[in-house]
Order: structure tokens, then C-alpha cells, then sequence
């Protein structure tokens, strides 16, 4: 039961179509399924941490990151800019980009700093989990834990795939409006994180 609660929380914190959705399913139309969903395990192993650390009460690194958030914000704000700008300007690739270089490794690594840099996420982790009375014992929040990143993992693989079936229909033209499109709508999202400082 406790799975359950928390793998429908972690459905319900990943849903939300904010800059890491749409920069998963640009990736994913861009660069094939593979790398929407890579992009959006990112997410999700920056939401474990963070169900992690509210789930074991560790009120040092809470502080830590709630005392540091002015900074963690202008970070992630200044990155989302970079990506939106760099998303816009990108022309359409002819054909699935392959991995290398790490290509797929830096997909997961922006997604994990652009979300592990939103310290408001443990708050919000912190209220949700006072909520759902975790029990006394220390098996309660390793079940918490676990069943956050199966919910936060099962949404990326479920909107990669299914935006993943679109990608053939799609023609280099409406590749390029994606991208603007995208890339737009993250630029706003950054431009709102910094305004919000």
C-alpha cells in the first residue's frame, strides 16, 4: 500500500509538462525514444533524491538546500535559458542521432542538474510525506523512496514511447516549429525562474 502511495506520487510530480517535459518530448522527436526517456530518468533519479532525503528526515541537507535556493534557482534559471536558446536555434537532425560522445549520458545529467536544482521540491516532497503517516519502522521510507522512482519512471517511459510513435510522421518542417516552439516555451520557463529569485 505504501508502493502504491508513493509510486502514485512520484506519477503525480513528474506529470506536470514544465521545461523538463518539453525537453523530453523535443528529444524524443529529435533524437528517437531512447533519448526522451534517458532525459527523463534524469528527472526522475533527481526526484529519488529528493524523496530521499524527506523520506529520512535529513533536515541538514533540507536546510542546506532551502538556505541555498537564491543560487540553486539563478543556476537552474540561467541553464534553462541556455537550453531554450540552444533548442531554438537547433536545426532538425536528418535522421535519429546516434550514441556518442556521450550524447545520451548528458541528456540524463542536464534534466537531473536542471531539476535537482528546484529546492522547492523537497518541500513540496516534505508535505506530501508528513501526509502519507510513514510508519515507525525504517522499511516505510526505502518503500517510499523506491516507489517515487518507479511512478516518476513509468510517466517518462510512458510520454517518450507514446510521443515516440509520432516521430514518423513528422517531416523536417514541423521538426524546426518544434523546436522553436520548444525551445520558446523553455526560454519563458527560465525567464520565469529568475524573476522569481
Amino acid at each position: 500500500m505504501i508502493f502504491l502511495r508513493a509510486f502514485l506520487i512520484g506519477i503525480s510530480i513528474a506529470a506536470p509538462v514544465g521545461p523538463i517535459g518539453v525537453l523530453c518530448i523535443r528529444r524524443t522527436l529529435s533524437n528517437g525514444k531512447l533519448a526522451g526517456f534517458l532525459s527523463g530518468m534524469g528527472a526522475a533519479t533527481a526526484d529519488m533524491v529528493y524523496g530521499a532525503i524527506a523520506a529520512f528526515g535529513l533536515t541538514f541537507i533540507t536546510n542546506l538546500l532551502v538556505e541555498n535556493s537564491f543560487w540553486l534557482k539563478l543556476v537552474g534559471g540561467l541553464f534553462l535559458l541556455y537550453l531554450g536558446i540552444k533548442t531554438f536555434l537547433e536545426k532538425p537532425a536528418e535522421k535519429a542521432a546516434q550514441a556518442k560522445h556521450g550524447g545520451y549520458f548528458s541528456m540524463y545529467l542536464s534534466t537531473f542538474f536542471l531539476t535537482i536544482t528546484n529546492p522547492i521540491t523537497i518541500l513540496s516532497f516534505a508535505a506530501i510525506f508528513a501526509g502519507t503517516m510513514i510508519g515507525k519502522d525504517m522499511g516505510s521510507p526505502l518503500v517510499m523512496v523506491a516507489g517515487v522512482f518507479a511512478g516518476s519512471a513509468s510517466w517518462w517511459l510512458a510520454l517518450s514511447f507514446g510521443v515516440g510513435l509520432m516521430r514518423d510522421r513528422l517531416n523536417q518542417t514541423h521538426m524546426m516549429w518544434i523546436n522553436r516552439i520548444s525551445g520558446t516555451i523553455i526560454i519563458l520557463f527560465g525567464v520565469f525562474a529568475l524573476i522569481n529569485l
